[in-house]
């Protein structure tokens, strides 16, 4: 072909017409070669089983499961396990592979071969899902003999199976093991926090958080209760020494009467009459300080009617005495029952008054008592919360951890009745009845293929040396000159031409420039 130029589609037919045979015999013998060749590569079996996960049959809302991880975690985790060297050796062994090449070949380069001939390929799900979530995968093996190919891959996948099993049993045992020795550290740590609770309630008790007003109500009644009984008591003193005075006056004016009158008789009336007037006196000092109701008031009233009820009585009796003979001198005259009842009265007064002495300093001493345990709540308050806030954290952690076990513990359950997640077998591995490899009609057909392309290069590359001349097209191209007259192609001289004539594509170009001339 000279030079480049647009070429049509009856071009193209022409030199398919010339070169059909250099296109052909290539791709023929490209197709068998590579077809003879792939007849003497080893047939190959493939084999493959299909596992889903099944999903916990209780649902979550009830139990929970202790594996936190995804499938595709997990399936990940047991391939790294189950395609390691410890586990593919026995494999090996089990089913006698590659036995030709014991002796020649490591124990590594066999494991690296029988890896490589797994193929382990999650399936994707064809409706959305939640995260994490794998509905299954596949297992293929491929051997050179296809009912070991079947045993092989079943035996893998029982290995997937049963590795799935063996982990979450694994992982909700100890999970449950981990709980139960956390939740005992957990129950003597509450233990230790309530002991020590205890101990502060019953050192601390009324002084404790939530007593403030009962204390203060304490307080309140002890104080009030003290300040009666001091009242009382300084009545009873009052009282005692008045008495006492009175007492003294009535004994000075009987004794002064017994020795005017022998010893016979009572006080001298003249002395009960000052008395009576120093009563009066006092009557009216003590009226001036208080109300007719007061307590002192009242009682000197009544000792003021008493004494002159003694006066009037006195003046009975000494009547009386005028007309009675007198006694023998040197005869002890008793008191008489004024003073006696006057005695008796200060005795009382003296036990009164021990009795609310006594009343007196104990409620000194439990309004003490109560005025410190007010004192101490704060301390105490603070004190309390902290032993409080770490008993209620234990506490805390106790029934969190007790509820994690007992959740762990049913999970266990549920992993050994087989009722959680699990791989569930779907398909059981197949026996190929076909080799996976070789595909001999792909390789054909690539032989095909490649065929034909290096006889289209050599078309194409004898093209491009071919330098005639073929149609008009060719010569008003390549020449530049219109052409006048055509010579048609003339068989015999094309196929037999004489010596020195050149060749016809040379004959027609002369032939169409002796025309041109």
């Amino acid at each position: 072909m000279l030079g480049h130029r647009e070429m049509n589609f009856e071009d193209y037919l022409e030199i398919l017409r010339k070169r059909w045979w250099i296109i052909l015999i290539p791709a023929l013998l490209g197709c068998a070669g590579v077809y003879l060749f792939s007849l003497t590569l080893a047939d190959q079996y493939t084999s493959r089983t299909l596992v889903l996960v099944e999903q916990q049959k209780v649902p979550e809302n009830y139990v929970k499961s202790v594996d936190a991880s995804d499938i595709g975690e997990r399936l990940g985790t047991m391939q790294e396990q189950i395609l390691s060297r410890t586990r593919l050796t026995p494999i090996i062994e089990k089913f006698g592979l590659f036995k030709n090449q014991k002796g020649k070949t490591s124990t590594e380069d066999m494991v690296d071969t029988l890896r490589k001939s797994i193929q382990i390929v999650p399936i994707k799900s064809l409706v959305t899902t939640r995260d994490g979530e794998l509905p299954g995968f596949s297992v293929s093996f491929t051997a050179n003999d296809a009912h070991l190919a079947q045993q092989v891959c079943a035996e893998i996948t029982s290995m997937f199976i049963e590795e799935s099993l063996r982990l979450q049993e694994e992982r909700s045992v100890g999970t449950t093991d981990f709980l139960k020795s956390t939740l005992d550290q957990a129950k003597q740590s509450l233990d230790a926090q309530d002991q020590k609770l205890a101990e502060f309630q019953r050192k601390f008790v009324g002084s404790l958080p939530g007593n403030e007003q009962t204390d203060m109500t304490m307080v309140t009644s002890y104080s009030s209760q003290l300040d009666a009984v001091t009242g009382q008591l300084s009545r009873a003193e009052q009282d005692k020494a008045y008495m006492e005075s009175l007492l003294a006056q009535q004994l000075s004016a009987w004794q002064l009467s017994q020795k005017t009158s022998g010893g016979i008789g009572e006080p001298h009336q003249d002395a009960l009459e000052t008395q009576l007037a120093d009563l009066q006196s006092q009557l009216v000092s003590l009226k001036a300080k208080y109300t007719a109701d007061h307590p002192d008031v009242v009682k000197m009233e009544g000792s003021i009617a008493a004494l002159k009820k003694r006066i009037e009585d006195n003046q009975a009796h000494a009547k009386e005495k005028t007309s009675q003979p007198n006694v023998e001198a040197g005869v002890k005259t008793p008191e008489p029952p004024a003073i006696q009842q006057l005695r008796f009265q200060i005795h009382s007064q003296d036990v009164l008054i021990k009795e609310k002495t006594g009343e007196q300093a104990r409620l000194r001493g439990q309004l003490g008592a109560a005025q410190g345990k007010l004192s101490m709540t704060p301390a105490v308050e603070k004190e309390y919360k902290e032993i409080t806030r770490d008993y209620q954290t234990a506490l805390q952690f106790y029934n969190d951890t007790l509820a994690k076990k007992n959740q762990s513990e049913m999970a266990t359950s549920l992993e050994r009745k087989q009722q959680g997640a699990q791989f569930n077998l779907m398909d059981q591995a197949n026996l190929p009845e076909k080799p996976s490899f070789p595909n001999r009609p792909a390789f054909a057909g690539a032989g095909l293929a490649g065929g034909l392309a290096l006889g289209f290069g050599i078309t194409l590359l004898l093209e491009f040396r071919d330098k005639t001349l073929r149609s008009e097209n060719d010569i008003e191209h390549f020449l530049g000159l219109p052409t006048l007259a055509m010579v048609p192609k003339i068989v015999e001289s094309m196929t037999n031409p004489k010596p020195g004539a050149g060749s016809g594509s040379e004959a027609r170009a002369r032939l169409g420039e002796t025309a041109h001339v």
